[in-house]
C-alpha cells in the first residue's frame, strides 16, 4: 500500500514539472538565450575590444609619464612647458588629454585625468583642474587620492570656494589617519586656510585636532603658535 502511495506521489511530481515546463518553457528558454547572449557579447568585447584597447593605452601613455615625471621635479621656470607636453603631447606622441579621450575606461587614461588636473593646476587653470581631478579615481592608492583631494582645494581657494576648499583638506586629511605625515600636512592645512577665511572657531577646532590626533608630527609642533594667535594659550 505504501509503495503504491509512494508511486502514485511520484507521478504526480513529474506531472506537475510537466505542466510547469508546458508553460513555462518558452520564457525560461529565452531567459537562457539572453543570458547567453550576453555572456559570450561580454567576452567578445573584452578580448577583441578591451583588453587591446588597454595594452594599446599601456604603450601611448608611457611618454606621458615620462613628461609628467619631469614636471614633478622640474624648477617653476620649467613647469610650464612640461604641463603643455603632458596635456597635449609633443606632435609625435599623444598627451593626456587626448589619451583621456580615445581610451576613455583604461587606467592609464584614469591616470592621465590625475596628470590632467595636475598641470591644469599649475597653469591656473582651476575649474579644469577640478574637473578633471574629480573623475580621477585612485583605486586604493590613499596617498594619491590625499593629494588629488588637497589639489581640488588649492583650485577652489583660488577660485573663492571657500566652503569646498575647506572641505577637500579636510577630507584629504581623513583619506588614511594612519598616515600621519600626509594626514597632518592637509589638517594643517584646514586648519590655516579656515583662519585665512575668518572662520576662527573651526580654526581652533582643527588646530587642537591636529595636535590630538598627530601629536608627534612637524605640523602639530606649529599648531601652538597659530593657537596663540587665535587666543587659545597652552596651559
Amino acid at each position: 500500500m505504501a509503495a503504491k502511495k509512494a508511486h502514485t506521489n511520484d507521478v504526480d511530481v513529474v506531472e506537475r514539472a510537466r505542466g510547469f515546463w508546458a508553460k513555462y518553457n518558452k520564457p525560461i528558454s529565452y531567459i537562457g538565450s539572453v543570458i547567453v547572449i550576453l555572456f559570450v557579447g561580454w567576452m567578445i568585447y573584452k578580448y577583441m575590444f578591451k583588453v587591446p584597447k588597454q595594452e594599446k593605452a599601456d604603450k601611448v601613455v608611457f611618454v606621458t609619464q615620462k613628461y609628467f615625471s619631469e614636471f614633478s621635479t622640474a624648477t617653476d621656470s620649467a613647469k610650464i612647458l612640461l604641463a603643455t607636453k603632458v596635456l597635449n603631447g609633443d606632435g609625435r606622441n599623444p598627451g593626456a588629454l587626448r589619451i583621456i579621450n580615445e581610451y576613455s575606461g583604461t587606467p592609464a587614461a584614469n591616470l592621465c585625468e590625475y596628470y590632467a588636473g595636475t598641470c591644469y593646476l599649475q597653469l591656473g587653470q582651476y575649474a579644469k583642474s577640478i574637473r578633471y581631478l574629480k573623475d580621477f579615481d585612485a583605486n586604493g592608492a590613499d596617498q594619491i587620492k590625499s593629494r588629488a583631494l588637497g589639489m581640488m582645494g588649492d583650485a577652489s581657494a583660488e577660485l573663492n570656494k571657500n566652503d569646498d576648499a575647506l572641505d577637500y583638506y579636510q577630507k584629504a586629511s581623513n583619506v588614511n589617519e594612519k598616515d600621519t605625515y600626509t594626514s597632518s600636512e592637509f589638517l594643517f592645512r584646514a586648519a590655516l586656510f579656515a583662519q585665512s577665511i575668518g572662520k576662527q572657531k573651526e580654526a581652533i577646532d582643527l588646530f587642537k585636532k591636529l595636535k590630538t590626533e598627530y601629536p608627534l608630527t612637524e605640523k602639530a609642533a606649529d599648531a601652538d603658535k597659530y593657537l596663540a594667535r587665535l587666543g587659545q594659550f597652552s596651559e
